[in-house]
């Protein structure tokens, strides 16, 4: 299942993980939540294969550990969301649609 384009209208915020905003639900490790808002990737549908971290010009995303999560180990997180330059190379090139950008979410 794709992330929700309109996350930021039908989930809650449940906090923040460096610097951006996580929206749940959130379960620790089977749910994780939406992390970012400008740059939002779904940890729950994320797989990481690392397609966004090799493909963004601005180094957006690291590497975040979620052990025992059942898709993948590790996600790709929108640390740098506010260095997002809106080319949505990693929107494309994302294979299991977990990532949405959107400006006017800034």
């Amino acid at each position: 299942m794709a992330i929700d384009p309109q996350f930021d209208e039908n989930r809650e915020k449940e906090g923040t993980h460096k610097g951006h905003d996580v929206w749940g639900p959130v379960e620790e490790p089977e749910q994780l939540g939406i992390h970012g808002t400008h740059v939002a990737v779904d940890f729950d549908v994320c797989l990481a294969d690392g397609a966004c971290l090799e493909d963004c010009p601005v180094d957006v995303f690291e590497w975040v550990d979620t052990p025992d999560h059942p898709e993948s180990e590790i996600k790709a997180d929108p640390v740098n969301e506010a260095q997002c330059i809106d080319c949505m190379l990693c929107v494309d090139v994302c294979p299991v649609d977990a990532i949405d950008v959107d400006a006017s979410r800034i």
